[in-house]
């Protein structure tokens, strides 16, 4: 396969994120709507940590095996565990303190500071928290298409491109009913956020294959989306529907399930 083949796979991957994302300009005053859309939102993203996070614990469990058995170092496991666990620490924390500043920032400044409603703003740590997951999604799509394994880059490239369909949805459903809606260019660079770090992960797998780089890039979308969804654990709080957002996580989680038994069908 040539370098254009794998290039295109990637991009075929990432760009599916965009068909969710002109949800966000649905305007609609129904509180239920918005608190049901809230709630399926936070279940893809619960079901992302969980997939970022089990993919980012297999090498590092891959090296415990091997050091255990003699096989493999004490090193190589104390050196991928160490970027697991900083990159979930780092980006977690990274975010929790930029969050603190610029609540700050805001009440310095005039209303000029804040021209991103809250709902764009947690779309926009969304985005980027997806983006890291996409990135190493892009890795692992390159690393198999350059060692040979057409037909399993091909299958990813259906999963990953099922998965970023969930995702545009996942990230602009903080900003439903927000008035004005978001403009086509700002949804557009939730689209580029989320969904061109998988090109840019598949250009760098096809060059260059590393466990530590996939594990450093998953655990740093692991505490990112981790982050996004401590805080929108708190906007469906404040809806108080407590039946309804059950339903809409529950939904959220079998639509985020759904998508990767697609793809351990067709892999299968």
């Amino acid at each position: 396969m040539s370098s254009a083949q794998i290039l295109l796979l990637g991009a075929i991957a990432g760009v599916t994120i965009f068909l969710g994302l002109p949800m966000g300009r649905v305007q609609t005053a129904d509180l239920r709507l918005r608190a049901a859309l809230s709630a399926m939102a936070t279940g893809i993203l619960l079901f992302l940590l969980w997939d970022v996070l089990s993919h980012a614990v297999d090498p590092v469990e891959a090296s415990l095996t091997a050091a255990v058995d003699g096989t493999g170092g004490w090193g190589r496991f104390v050196g991928l565990v160490s970027l697991l666990a900083g990159g979930v620490g780092l980006s977690l924390m990274a975010l929790v303190y930029y969050d603190q500043w610029l609540t700050r920032r805001r009440a310095r400044v005039s209303a000029r500071s804040s021209r991103l409603s809250n709902g764009a703003q947690l779309a926009v740590l969304i985005a980027t928290g997806i983006g890291l997951h996409n990135f190493a999604e892009g890795l692992a799509i390159g690393q198999s298409a350059a060692s040979g394994e057409t037909s399993l880059a091909i299958v990813l490239v259906i999963g990953f491109a099922l998965h970023n369909a969930t995702e545009g949805f996942g990230i602009v459903a903080p900003m439903s009913g927000d008035s004005p809606p978001p403009s086509w260019l700002f949804l557009l660079g939730l689209g580029v956020i989320g969904g061109a770090p998988t090109f840019f992960g598949t250009l760098l797998g096809q060059a260059w294959t590393s466990d530590a780089l996939s594990v450093a890039f998953l655990a740093l979308a692991g505490g990112s989306i981790l982050y996004v969804l401590l805080e929108l654990l708190n906007v469906n709080r404040a809806f108080d529907m407590k039946p309804l957002v059950t339903w809409g996580l529950l939904g959220g989680l079998v639509l985020g399930f759904g998508t990767d038994f697609v793809l351990a069908a067709v892999g299968g």
